[in-house]
């Protein structure tokens, strides 16, 4: 979906209705980009974020889960006393939430916005195990993240992302999402488990990363490690992805996934 810096108010309007029209369609779990609310760095989230659970952004995405009957996973900026975290929620849909993660891995230039994440957790629910990251969790050293949601228990993970490039870019040229292909792909394969990224489309208009385009280009993986499906590449490459999940039975833990954890270390 389009993210735009600073707009919040536009920005869950247009979540309210991907959902609702996911939801018509036939989802069960509905996957949105990171720091959906406020955008990616975006300064205007020091006076306007929320609580999780009880500012606008977060109640207004539990009541939309609620009303439609669906899982919702999105990214928002939180507030905690004199902190904000870049966060995601999982919420069920009688709208509680599940899981509450704060990003671990966030790059260097947003230190100065956003405090270090603190956690991370799986939930149990009718579907399947799930583990929520969010975007640079996926490519923290040894894939650490992702792995320890797979020993976890996690058949599926959720990430969602905001994945920006230089806007003189050229995807024909270089084809976007080599680094979440190894990256997913090698933790997914291991853990036997479904991995998706969600991204947002649209332009980033302050920060470091001022003038680099958000281009979509969400991604599922599947447990043999290859893609499954990936969005369209642009900053307006606004659109809805439907994907099929269907878990397989996994092994037990012990030495086989001991040796998997090794190797994504080494």
């Amino acid at each position: 979906m389009r993210v735009e810096g600073g707009r919040p108010v536009e920005n869950l309007r247009q979540a309210e209705d991907f959902i609702a029209q996911a939801a018509k369609a036939g989802a069960a779990v509905v996957v949105l980009p990171e720091t959906l609310d406020f955008g990616w760095g975006h300064s205007s989230a020091r006076a306007g974020a929320g609580e999780i659970p009880g500012g606008e952004s977060c109640e207004r995405l539990r009541v939309a889960a609620k009303r439609h009957g669906v899982f919702v996973c999105a990214g928002l900026v939180e507030r905690a006393g004199d902190k904000l975290f870049n966060a995601a929620v999982f919420i069920n849909p009688a709208g509680e939430i599940l899981l509450h993660h704060r990003k671990l891995n966030e790059l260097d230039i947003a230190h100065g916005l956003y405090a270090q994440g603190d956690r991370l957790a799986v939930a149990h629910t009718p579907l399947g195990t799930f583990g929520v990251m969010i975007c640079a969790d996926a490519f923290a050293r040894g894939q650490v993240v992702s792995r320890t949601l797979g020993l976890m228990g996690a058949d599926i993970i959720l990430s969602p992302s905001a994945w920006a490039m230089p806007a003189e870019h050229d995807n024909a040229k270089e084809p976007y999402g080599k680094l979440w292909l190894e990256n997913y792909g090698a933790a997914a394969r291991d853990f036997r488990m479904w991995i998706a990224g969600c991204s947002n489309v649209g332009w980033v208009s302050e920060g470091a990363w001022k003038g680099r385009k958000c281009i979509g280009c969400s991604l599922v993986i599947g447990p043999d490690g290859k893609q499954v499906v990936m969005g369209p590449y642009g900053g307006n490459a606004e659109t809805i992805l439907y994907v099929d999940v269907k878990l397989k039975p996994r092994p037990a833990r012990g030495d086989q996934w001991e040796k998997c954890w090794n190797q994504g270390l080494s």
